[in-house]
């Protein structure tokens, strides 16, 4: 407990991991004045939410009251409320009653006799009385944690005086552990020692990314990102158990092998498996046998020899161990952790006995396999025979991560002399563990085989496995680049592998697309030679994309001679495949139905394989087709799912966030545009990326525009300029930057440098018939035109621009041309109206471009903005709404209700909440009657 006078400003800790909505819900309801119940289960962060909340809020108390307990103490009658009252009671004792003032100091101290049977009211108005005592001192925060664990006595008082505070100026800070179900009897046992209008907020799991994040913020960030989604599986998202697993991990010398668990350490063991000892050594061992299988079912474990296992599966959910489902015949623990620490607390024996039991009671070969393997100690050629045909099963059924899992298997039951030895099972699973997105794990095991191999196309394998792991950090990895050329000595289909790899290090590293398309064309060559048909198609899906973003004539040619016959399926669907070679082509062409068609058919593709990687980018892909279209909410979507797998897998994080920018510019929020922008700015320069630094500058562009800023938007988009003439992208449908600088460069006084670029720029679309480039860089010249004083020239221009982008399929940027001409709308009446772009901007569910739109008065030129005379105020003050507001005070005098508008007009109800009452401020009303009678005087006149 502690009093603390009030200090300006307001503190904010280090920001918790994955809690930011529940703080800010938290947040606004404390700062209205009100109380908060922070609860969930144990190990999820209660007491650290409760911490932040109380560091930020007590600097605007006069006094914090603060009071925990522990389980040993919770038998202790008043223990909570002498935490709570015992330094302040005495400076508030002189304005208590007598009998008060007695029943308190009684309990508080233990002098006396003192319970709640023998002195209840009294004790009760005493606690009552202290805390207004306080309270008209000054604003009172009580912070209470671990409720569940405060004496009852403690509990009854605390409940009977918040029940009472009314409009008094305290408020209730919280913690509590609850348990699954979230709306259980003692969350309500809990409210009811909280004021009325408390706030309950439920803390729950952390996502992957957030699990890995936290774990990076302790310490544990060298962990392989495979760990991390163990850890976070194993969790369930739990940060106190996913740091106890971390700290586990990172202090074992030998980290756990293939089918191994993750250490368990003694602490989470106790805290989950307490419970073990009420059941029987059977049961037990059923539970163990449930634990070892992947998805264990009551029949499962009957054909594993357990007879008993119903009668057994009820006995430990009634002890919380598991989670029965009537409608489905699976075996579920109640938390992962439960199962991975009683697996972990078998021994040796004990587990391989409950995998031979399931090595033939599991009907999936893949899984007989995987137990067959846990249940043999020792090399076994045949076990090791049976764990490959099993990869090669889960391959191609579209799960590279448990191929991965079933070659290191294979590796370690393959004996040394054996043929295929244990190198070709591991470069077998590194290579599965890079489509499974599992770069840490690749790159390990193709390090490992690089130490024990000597056959130069296994060393040659392996190297592209640790230069195709660092992504697009190619830096860090440019000395595989020359080794990998001696092990490949003269042959042609291992050069023909280097030079692939090479063309990839002359764009990214070098940022030199016309040395990257002569190493393309090389290793296409050398394939062909080498009869290695899919290196050759990789090949010529490269030389194709360098072509096309170069505006290389020879594109179109390249790429049907990448789609003849014969085709490898796995080059057709691969990221850096024919077809998305064709998608880009089909994109930049503006053939956007076909774009869709295509990235659509890949994406599923690619998901049906497990291809995680190439998921990333074709979600991507399709974001971008859809963001063209001009469908904004649908481009967000695709493209945050797409940079949550990016994040979650270490896979194309700079392009990811790149791209996420974009559409959050053009449908979400422009600060977390800009935000998303730098940091893959920052991502591609410390990678020394120049191809997507460039695209990041471009996106950075694009959301500085967007959110007003085109001085900044200038100086970006310059660097992005230079940067395109030193890669030799002379493509404008690439990055599609021109028309933003262009426009960005009028904003800030410099037209003529901004028809200098749109001239240069139209030679070239003009070139290639970029008919979206051009219509865009039309829209960009009549601003300029504008500037200079042609207005009809503009006004002609940007109506032509606005047509042709319409025809095109390209949403946005005709509301963009519209939003222009509405611009023009003073110097020239009958131009386009802000309603009009609104109209538009709302049908892309383009929200920063639609508050743009929205802010802008609707009121023609010339209207008078004096009131005739009889006219009612109000009546004529709707001609001076913004078109949003307009149009909600259309609907309500229509006798709309909130519900209706929302839906109407595709926003929220509380935008239309808050949208009433600019309406009501702007008109000098109260409610939406008064709204409906300027409706009845307009008629009236």
């Amino acid at each position: 407990m502690g009093r603390e006078s009030e200090k300006p400003g307001r503190a904010r800790p280090t920001p918790l991991v994955g809690r930011e909505d529940l703080l800010a819900g938290a947040r606004d309801q404390l700062d209205r004045g009100g109380s908060v119940l922070v609860h969930g289960p144990a190990g999820i962060g209660k007491s650290a939410v409760l911490r932040a909340l109380a560091a930020e809020h007590a600097a605007t108390a006069h006094t914090v009251l603060r009071c925990s307990a522990t389980e040993s103490e919770s038998h202790l009658p008043f223990l909570a409320l002498a935490d709570l009252l015992g330094l302040v009671a005495a400076d508030v004792a002189d304005r208590l009653p007598a009998a008060q003032r007695t029943a308190l100091e009684s309990a508080l101290t233990g002098r006396g006799e003192s319970t709640l049977e023998r002195d209840g009211l009294a004790l009760r108005l005493a606690v009552l009385s202290t805390l207004r005592a306080l309270a008209a001192r000054g604003p009172v925060l009580i912070v209470a944690d671990d409720l569940q664990w405060l004496d009852p006595a403690s509990i009854e008082l605390l409940g009977f005086a918040a029940r009472r505070l009314g409009d008094m100026p305290i408020r209730m800070l919280c913690a509590a552990r609850t348990g699954s179900d979230p709306r259980g009897p003692e969350h309500d046992r809990f409210l009811r020692a909280t004021p009325p209008d408390t706030l309950a907020v439920r803390v729950g799991p952390l996502s992957r990314a957030q699990t890995a994040e936290l774990l990076a913020r302790r310490g544990f960030g060298a962990l392989p990102r495979s760990t991390v989604r163990d850890i976070h599986r194993t969790s369930g998202g739990n940060p106190l158990f996913a740091l106890e697993l971390g700290r586990a991990l990172a202090e074992n010398p030998v980290p756990p092998g293939p089918g191994e668990p993750l250490p368990v350490p003694t602490s989470l063991r106790a805290l989950v498996l307490n419970r073990l000892e009420a059941l029987s050594a059977e049961a037990r061992r059923t539970l163990l046998v449930a634990s070892a299988g992947a998805r264990p079912t009551t029949a499962l474990l009957h054909a594993a020899g357990r007879e008993n296992a119903e009668a057994e599966i009820a006995r430990a959910a009634a002890l919380g161990l598991l989670v029965t489902d009537r409608d489905s015949p699976g075996v579920r623990f109640a938390h992962p952790l439960i199962s991975a620490a009683l697996y972990a607390e078998a021994d040796p024996e004990e587990r391989r006995s409950a995998h031979a039991a399931l090595s033939t009671a599991a009907s999936a070969p893949i899984e007989r396999a995987r137990h067959l393997a846990l249940a043999t100690e020792g090399t076994d050629p045949r076990v090791a025979e049976r764990l490959g045909e099993a990869a090669a099963a889960a391959r191609e059924r579209g799960a590279p991560s448990v191929a991965a899992g079933l070659g290191l298997l294979a590796a370690r039951h393959t004996p040394p002399d054996a043929e295929p030895g244990p190198s070709v099972w591991r470069l077998q699973a590194a290579e599965d563990a890079l489509i499974a997105g599992e770069t840490d794990l690749a790159r390990d095991l193709a390090r490992q085989v690089l130490a024990d191999a000597s056959a130069p196309a296994e060393r040659v394998r392996a190297w592209i496995v640790v230069i195709e792991s660092a992504g697009h950090a190619l830096g860090e990895v440019d000395a595989a680049y020359p080794q990998a050329l001696a092990d490949a000595g003269e042959d042609p289909r291992l050069l023909a592998l280097v030079h692939y790899q090479l063309a990839w290090r002359a764009t990214i590293y070098e940022g030199d697309f016309a040395e990257a398309r002569q190493e393309a064309a090389r290793a296409a060559s050398l394939a062909e030679r080498a009869g290695d048909r899919r290196t050759e198609l990789m090949a010529l899906a490269f030389q194709a994309q360098a072509e096309t973003l170069m505006g290389h004539p020879d594109a179109p040619a390249t790429i049907k001679r990448a789609m003849r016959e014969p085709q490898d399926p796995r080059v057709a669907c691969d990221h850096n495949g024919v077809g998305a070679a064709r998608f880009r082509w089909l994109i930049m062409s503006d053939r956007l139905a076909e774009a869709r068609t295509t990235i659509s058919a890949l994406l599923r593709e690619v998901r049906r394989r497990g291809m995680v990687e190439s998921e990333v980018h074709f979600l991507r892909g399709l974001a971008e087709t859809e963001l063209r279209a001009g469908h904004c909410a649908r481009a967000l979507d695709l493209a945050r799912e797409s940079l949550r797998l990016a994040r979650d897998t270490g896979i194309g994080q700079a392009a990811a966030a790149m791209f996420t920018s974009l559409a959050e510019a053009a449908g979400g929020d422009v600060e977390r545009a800009g935000a998303l922008a730098r940091e893959a700015v920052s991502r591609a320069e410390d990678h020394g990326d120049q191809v997507y630094l460039s695209r990041a500058l471009g996106a950075l562009g694009h959301a500085q525009l967007v959110a007003g800023d085109a001085a900044g938007a200038v100086r970006s988009l310059r660097r992005v300029r230079d940067l395109e003439e030193q890669l030799g992208v002379t493509d404008p449908a690439r990055g599609r930057w021109h028309g933003d600088l262009a426009e960005a460069l009028v904003r800030v006084g410099e037209p003529a440098e901004a028809q200098r670029l749109v001239d240069v720029t139209r030679v070239r679309a003009s070139a290639l018939g970029r008919e979206s480039v051009l219509a865009v860089l039309d829209r960009a010249e009549a601003l300029a035109r504008a500037a200079r004083g042609d207005v009809d020239g503009a006004v002609r221009q940007l109506s032509s621009a606005r047509d042709r982008l319409g025809r095109l399929g390209y949403g946005l940027e005709e509301a963009r041309a519209v939003y222009a001409l509405a611009g023009l709308r003073g110097r020239r009446p009958g131009a386009a109206s802000y309603e009009e772009a609104a109209r538009l901007f709302r049908r892309c569910r383009a929200v920063p471009w639609l508050r743009q739109a929205e802010a802008q008065p609707v009121a023609e030129p010339g209207t008078p903005t004096a009131v005739r005379a009889g006219a009612s105020p109000g009546a004529e003050a709707l001609g001076g709404l913004a078109a949003t507001e307009r149009q909600v005070a259309a609907l309500v005098m229509e006798g709309a209700t909130n519900r209706e508008i929302a839906a109407r007009l595709f926003i929220s109800v509380k935008t239309v909440e808050a949208t009433l009452t600019r309406v009501y401020r702007k008109l000098g009303i109260r409610s939406r009657v008064d709204i409906v009678r300027l409706a009845a005087a307009r008629r009236a006149e």
